[in-house]
């Protein structure tokens, strides 16, 4: 798509999406950094736990399968605007039902809304990014990625001083929402592209189902998935119950992880350039399962720690990298997009209830040895991601 905006909006339109990005971030880092103190106040085993954290889960996946449609009947503006304010919704009952009103079913639906609205603004503020980076001509993508990670490093460290000062997790909620909310209207003002125009015609997803290339980077995608999806659920639960962690400074250890990452985000575009995706992702994988396992094993609180951040290093590009190769041709990017958008959040479907079985059975902390044992078998998809030649098939 070619665009006559001049240069100025269509740098105002970046910086609205950056802060979109960043704002999402903040709101599903805030709910995961008072897990602990979620599973405290309820009274939850692991496995209730897991249950429990399923419902953002279901609420994200059906996000999945019906944001393309809403983004396109809406546009991304308006998409990101509705969405926002079921994120901030979804916060505050959530709070609610921790706090104010103790309540599993409660805080259930709570999260379920965050969960469906999150990934809605995921995929509208991912189309508006598409057409941002296309009009600027140079690769913006990572760093609005990186964004959100920034978002989930600012929310752990606030979650980790109000957790330290003893405040109210329903008042830490609340205000987060309003912050979000309001955030996310005032930024959504700057929206430009990713009109009806672009996305009324069909999308051709059924076809892309049927493509193997789309289907193995899928597949990819669920493992990496779950590789981050895993520490944002459990580290902070698996430090406080494994090595001993109050759990002010578990909510540090989440701020480890995502700060680890979004350093990765920030200069992982360096290392793509000089090498290419399928190096790049070969050595993340490895550093990712290097990281978990040290996480886990360590004998020292120091060096566990370490691995968290080395966790959080491997897993910085994974998830933008799978998008990247599915989007690969333009003129089927939507399609196999979403399918592998489809596929990688099952892992967040999946995830939660099962390292919270398995920590019933053997610990939330070795429960995280599952990371490691899904992504090295997982290295055989990584040449999926190469580009493919030109004229070739999927």
């Amino acid at each position: 798509m070619t665009t006559t905006l001049p240069r100025s909006q269509i740098r105002a339109a970046a910086a609205g999406v950056a802060v979109t990005f960043g704002l999402n971030g903040v709101a599903v880092a805030t709910w995961f950094a008072r897990v602990p103190a979620a599973r405290d106040a309820l009274g939850l085993t692991a496995g209730a736990l897991g249950m429990l954290l399923l419902a953002m889960s279901v609420g994200a996946c059906l996000a999945m399968l019906t944001a393309g449609e809403v983004t396109h009947r809406l546009g991304p503006r308006r998409a990101v605007c509705v969405s926002a304010v079921m994120v901030a919704a979804g916060l505050a009952v959530a709070g609610a039902g921790i706090g104010a009103w103790p309540s599993v079913p409660l805080t259930a639906v709570g999260i379920f809304v965050l969960g469906y609205g999150s990934g809605t603004c995921d995929v509208a503020m991912n189309v508006e990014a598409a057409e941002v980076e296309r009009a600027l001509g140079r690769a913006v993508m990572p760093r609005f990625h990186a964004m959100w990670s920034l978002g989930t490093v600012l929310a752990a460290g606030l979650a980790s001083l109000v957790a330290w000062a003893a405040l109210p997790v329903t008042w830490h909620l609340a205000v987060v929402a309003v912050v979000v909310a309001g955030g996310t209207l005032v930024a959504a003002r700057e929206y430009r592209f990713g009109g009806g125009e672009t996305h009324g015609r069909g999308s051709g997803v059924m076809a892309a189902w049927r493509e193997p290339r789309t289907l193995l980077i899928g597949l990819l995608v669920l493992v990496l998935a779950f590789t981050e999806g895993t520490a944002n659920d459990w580290v902070a639960v698996a430090f406080v119950d494994g090595h001993a962690f109050d759990p002010a400074a578990g909510a540090v250890v989440f701020a480890v992880f995502v700060t680890t990452m979004t350093v990765g985000r920030l200069t992982g575009t360096v290392a793509l350039d000089r090498w290419g995706r399928v190096p790049v992702l070969i050595v993340s994988m490895l550093l990712a399962a290097a990281g978990a396992t040290v996480a886990v094993l360590a004998g020292s609180s120091a060096v566990a720690v370490a691995g968290v951040a080395l966790w959080g290093l491997g897993a910085a590009l994974g998830f933008p990298m799978g998008m990247s190769a599915a989007a690969d041709d333009p003129a089927y990017a939507a399609a196999r997009v979403s399918v592998v958008a489809v596929i990688g959040y099952t892992a967040f479907l999946a995830g939660p209830p099962l390292v919270g079985l398995i920590g019933d059975e053997v610990g939330v902390l070795r429960a995280l040895l599952v990371v490691p044992l899904l992504l090295l078998p997982a290295l055989a998809l990584v040449p999926a991601m190469r580009p493919p030649r030109a004229g070739s098939e999927q």
